[in-house]
């Protein structure tokens, strides 16, 4: 790992060497936002806000990075966030970071419109396997889909309720990307640019959503960027669909995309087994308060457990997101710039120096464990 460290240090190093080797389509699609991008640039802009007193004087010490999460002891507190097509950014992405996640021992999140299904990633599933749910109208469909989450072997579920319709990811649809997925000479002139991607895509067709072809026809007309055919199968939710989620499955329920204390509040009494406090990163609604804002406010709410994702660029914001009230931390874009950047050791790669992120900041707080780390305070 030390070669990699030299040159890619940071997040940021493995964000432009992803950029360098994507076709504009696929990186539009990563790296993108909604409308001006502006709840995406507020993530970043609060939690660089957001600062600790420096700790001297306290000796030598080896920070613990572990921590607790849904009843399980896990040796870091931040894991892999689901992010839909992951296919699109590296062939058998999904089965990589399933791996990459049961080899580091953290939580990894399938997306129910992932390019692998539960059944692909079955033998490559850790002991934390979560499956991310966009909500399916009939009910059948819906059952089935739990179903063969569990057999595969996943034992979180996690409902995404701030997707109640698609957002207008403009970048997106300036690339020329469609949902599924077509190579038109637009994008093969953006594919002939990038020849390290087109080879290491050789001999596969073009991702397409695994899980929901069980439940959709393989000739689906193509749609715009970002109302992909999951679409025609889904509902926005309401709190009978979450009690009808709660009911049905057996073992510990999430919901992701929250950002209202009162939402909470009501998850907490409906059975919910933890809170996700996301704004999306900035890709479903560019008027959305910064989600490291509101991580204190449901702190308050609520006695559950905090997850905590949007704008995380390395191990100084995951101890912000703790310091803020959270108890754990989801990365998605990260996890795919490594992917991108280094192919399978990236994700390792991303795992260690997050981990020696940790650890320098920790012991510039003096904070001997998670628990010890110190009230944050504004910088502004």
């Amino acid at each position: 790992m030390t070669d990699l460290h030299a040159k890619y240090p940071a997040i940021s190093d493995l964000r432009h060497a992803a950029q360098r080797k994507l076709p504009k389509f696929v990186w539009e699609y990563l790296d993108s936002a909604t409308g001006m991008e502006a709840t995406k640039r507020r993530n970043r802009e609060r939690l660089d806000g957001i600062g600790f007193m420096p700790s001297v004087l306290h000796g030598e010490f080896t920070p613990d990075l572990g921590t607790s999460l849904l009843g399980r002891d896990l040796p870091l507190p931040f894991g892999i966030a689901p992010v839909g097509m992951s296919g699109l950014m590296w062939a058998d992405a999904e089965g990589h970071l399933a791996r990459g996640a049961a080899r580091a021992g953290i939580p990894y999140s399938l997306s129910t419109v992932a390019t692998q299904s539960p059944e692909d990633l079955a033998p490559h599933l850790g002991q934390d396997a979560w499956f991310q749910m966009y909500p399916p109208r009939d009910q059948a469909i819906r059952s089935d889909m739990l179903k063969r989450a569990r057999s595969a072997g996943f034992s979180t579920l996690v409902l995404t309720v701030d997707v109640p319709v698609a957002s207008r990811r403009e970048r997106q649809s300036r690339s020329g990307l469609t949902m599924p997925p077509r190579l038109t000479p637009r994008l093969l002139a953006q594919v002939a640019t990038r020849p390290a991607w087109a080879l290491a895509m050789a001999g596969r067709r073009l991702p397409r959503m695994r899980t929901l072809e069980k439940y959709a026809a393989e000739t689906e007309t193509a749609l715009s960027s970002t109302a992909h055919v999951g679409y025609l199968l889904r509902t926005s939710p309401d709190w009978d669909y979450v009690q009808w989620l709660r009911d049905a499955w057996e073992g510990p329920f999430l919901l992701k995309g929250v950002l209202r204390p009162e939402d909470a509040e009501r998850a907490e009494t409906a059975g919910i087994d933890a809170i996700w406090v996301s704004n999306h990163a900035g890709r479903q609604f560019d008027a959305a308060p910064a989600a490291i804002d509101m991580v204190p406010v449901i702190r308050e709410a609520t006695q559950l457990p905090l997850i905590f994702d949007s704008g995380i660029e390395g191990g100084l914001d995951i101890l912000r997101a703790l310091a803020s009230g959270a108890d754990f931390v989801m990365l998605g874009r990260a996890f795919h710039f490594a992917l991108a950047a280094l192919g399978p050791k990236g994700i390792d790669h991303l795992v260690d120096m997050l981990s020696k992120d940790l650890i320098a900041n920790m012991g510039q707080l003096g904070a001997k464990s998670l628990k010890d780390l110190p009230p944050p305070i504004r910088l502004e």
